[in-house]
């Protein structure tokens, strides 16, 4: 009967396949968890400090940024075209100056 079972390419092929195939995905969910896990511990901090350190950093980088910006002169810009991947960008940055310069 095994030898007949064996005979099979069901048996001889499809079974290992089959095997190969389940007891990948079992193994994969427990080394994925094992990853998941470690990222949890890796960035575990009590809530306390947690919660103080992320208040006091957000509302300081925040005031900070808002600072720069209104120190900067948001009105007076010019849009400048870049050039073409064909075109030489050394001779069009000369003509850009030129025309700046005639501009003003």
């Amino acid at each position: 009967m095994w030898q007949q079972l064996w005979r099979s390419r069901t048996a001889r092929y499809g079974l290992p396949m089959l095997l190969l195939v389940v007891g990948g995905s079992f193994g994969l969910r427990e080394f994925t968890q094992i990853r998941y896990d470690a990222q949890k511990i890796k960035r575990k901090m009590d809530p306390a400090l947690e919660a103080r350190v992320n208040s006091q950093k957000q509302s300081v980088i925040l005031e900070e940024e808002y600072d720069k910006l209104k120190e900067l002169d948001l009105d007076g810009w010019r849009n400048i075209r870049g050039p073409r991947p064909w075109e030489d960008s050394k001779e069009f940055q000369n003509q850009q100056r030129e025309q700046f310069s005639k501009g003003q």
